[in-house]
């Protein structure tokens, strides 16, 4: 969840290290570095904090070079500081490395290297690699590289140098992202494609266990046994203006507006020209294993597994199969049961998210098919299942999600639509219905997004609040879940989402005068029982935003104050709901003076256990 840059050309390699780090911010921001070979050999700036620390420190005492590696962090091994930051060295600073992910056994390594007579100066399992990468070098930087990724264990990303190899840069891949760039009489390395997007749109995606070698005028690809590999290039399509922030203040604002057009995207060629039938060639199954699935396992983390409860209810009622939701850092330690007839589906933005792909893998191990549903074409997670559905949300650069989560959910319903028109389990007027109201959610959204202001007052008066409630029922207590953890993970205020139902088994004790209590209520065949949930509240003293369908009546009798989204079907009525949670999460974020885009403690894409 770190970002990784580098570059080999003719240009200056500051500058363009420092760009694509700040393409990159998001994925670690506590702190930053660059090696850049010059005419002193391999010089090293780094720092603790943003990347503006790093870039005014390189403003005083710029390095000049060629070719370098950069660094923005999200410490797992050892505090943020500047000795933690990444590069790292060897003793003698001749070897520097750039690492993403975890090198599980870098202890027993780390002995090893010490009776050998290293010196470590930082906390970091990272150090270890530039140490034993120098241990084993004998003239060949590449096959120093494959002598001691053979001896770590774990997940990482690398870029290396040498000082004794001062024109070439060596990537590695394995459980972790990185992609080549190839330019003109120059080469790049990236974590993520906005990085060197700036730079060239031909790019190689590596794959676990492959490695390359890039110079100013080529880059050579190899397995980590030293296979060449032959592959085409990958050209990207899309705008690097599509990664910038568009005039809005915030990166996650400018995404909950950029849901219109998500939800357009990702519906797009998936509705036959009629509107009333899903296609989706991307998933080949035939008719017939989707009739010999038995049941289906849906994993994912965080907002992607809150968008997995949506996606269990939808095909549930849909296709009538059984669905189980799991964290998927808890899925593969539970042993499940997982057969052939298992359909396996696993959400994950980024495609690259530890645990889940973990989880894939296990599925897939023990016989099971395997659905990908992510945001990033040619991902671990889309590479590496059966079938993929791709929610075209484009670039999603603020931590919290939003247009990724709310693209998850359009996904969710067209393939719950798309299993249930292949079984039978639904007539094809209901399809025809339900599509039909999915194609007027992005104006629906549009409508919610007109009506910030409402939102923005409400969430200026619960930031007085330590600690606050969400409920809801079904569908609304997925919902619910969802706008709790938008809630805490960008305004740090305390918060927790129940269910309804639950409130007197416990939760009512925390209930007291004044304090807010955001009610979903609209799922119409629940409305009456989440009413009298919200008068249990409202006896005690809670202070109750309700949130219903627009046309209903009733909330406003018993809540304080009431917010209306457009009338949906209510199948997907999350697509909605969800949106003024979002505003309301960052108008609290904003009126507490947060850094909306960068939560303290948290990264984008989490890409270790």
């Amino acid at each position: 969840m770190c970002g990784i840059v580098g570059y080999v050309g003719k240009r200056n390699s500051q500058e363009i290290l420092i760009e694509g780090l700040k393409k990159l911010e998001y994925r670690g921001y506590d702190s930053a570095g660059v090696a850049v070979y010059t005419n002193e050999g391999l010089q090293i700036k780094k720092s603790k904090g943003r990347l503006a620390v790093l870039e005014s420190k390189l403003g005083e005492a710029p390095l000049a070079g060629h070719i370098g590696i950069g660094h923005t962090r999200w410490a797992t091994h050892g505090k943020p500081s500047d000795v933690n930051s990444h590069p790292h060295t060897d003793n003698s600073s001749k070897f520097s490395v750039v690492h993403n992910g975890i090198i599980e056994n870098y202890i027993a390594l780390k002995e090893e290297l010490i009776e050998q007579g290293h010196v470590f100066v930082s906390e970091t399992d990272t150090e270890v690699i530039s140490h034993l990468i120098a241990s084993v070098y004998e003239g060949d930087i590449v096959k120093a590289v494959q002598k001691a990724v053979t001896r770590m264990r774990g997940a990482f990303a690398l870029g290396v140098l040498t000082e004794y190899e001062p024109e070439k840069l060596v990537a590695v891949r394995l459980s972790s992202p990185l992609i080549i760039g190839v330019g003109e009489g120059e080469n790049f390395i990236g974590s993520d494609i906005p990085a060197i997007l700036e730079y060239t749109r031909n790019v190689y995606i590596l794959n676990d266990g492959e490695m390359a070698l890039l110079t100013k005028d080529g880059v050579t690809l190899m397995t980590l046994e030293g296979n060449f590999i032959s592959r085409e290039i990958f050209r990207v399509d899309w705008d690097i203006v599509t990664a910038e922030k568009a005039g809005f203040d915030h990166f996650m604002l400018k995404e909950i507006y950029d849901q219109p057009k998500a939800y357009r995207d990702t519906m797009g060629a998936r509705i036959d020209e009629s509107g009333s039938k899903v296609v989706m060639p991307e998933v080949r199954m035939t008719e017939q294993q989707i009739r010999n699935i038995r049941n289906v396992h849906i994993i994912a983390c965080g907002t992607a597994y809150h968008a997995g409860l949506v996606g269990k209810s939808v095909i549930e009622k849909l296709a009538r199969i059984p669905v189980e939701t799991d964290v998927a850092s808890e899925y593969r330690y539970r042993s499940p049961i997982i057969t052939p007839e298992t359909l396996v589906i696993v959400v994950s933005q980024s495609g690259e998210t530890a645990d889940t792909l973990a989880a894939l893998r296990e599925a897939k191990k023990n016989g099971a098919r395997v659905v990908a549903v992510t945001n990033v074409v040619g991902s671990s997670v889309a590479r590496e299942a059966d079938d993929v559905i791709v929610t075209w949300a484009g670039p999603e650069i603020a931590v919290a999600s939003t247009k990724a989560y709310t693209s998850q959910l359009i996904a969710f319903y067209l393939f719950g639509l798309y299993l249930g028109q292949t079984l039978g389990t639904i007539e094809p007027s209901y399809v025809s219905e339900v599509l039909a109201e999915m194609q007027q959610l992005p104006e629906k959204v549009e409508q919610i997004l007109s009506q910030t202001g409402a939102i923005k007052e409400i969430a200026e008066r619960i930031v007085a609040h330590k600690n606050l409630f969400f409920i809801g029922r079904g569908l609304d207590y997925a919902v619910a879940l969802e706008g709790s953890l938008k809630l805490k993970e960008i305004s740090y205020i305390h918060s927790e989402a129940y269910a309804a139902g639950e409130l007197k088994h416990g939760t009512l004790a925390l209930i007291e005068d004044d304090i807010p209590v955001i009610a979903l209520a609209t799922q119409e065949d629940l409305f009456e029982k989440t009413v009298s949930n919200i008068k249990e509240v409202k006896a005690r003293g809670a202070q109750v935003i309700g949130l219903n369908i627009e046309g209903e009546t009733e909330l406003a009798k018993v809540a304080d104050e009431v917010f209306s989204i457009p009338h949906t079907h209510q199948l997907l009525a999350p697509a909605l709901s969800v949106i003024p949670l979002q505003l309301l999460s960052y108008y609290a974020s904003l009126a507490l003076g947060h850094d909306v885009d960068k939560p303290r403690n948290l990264a984008k894409s989490v890409t270790v256990e």
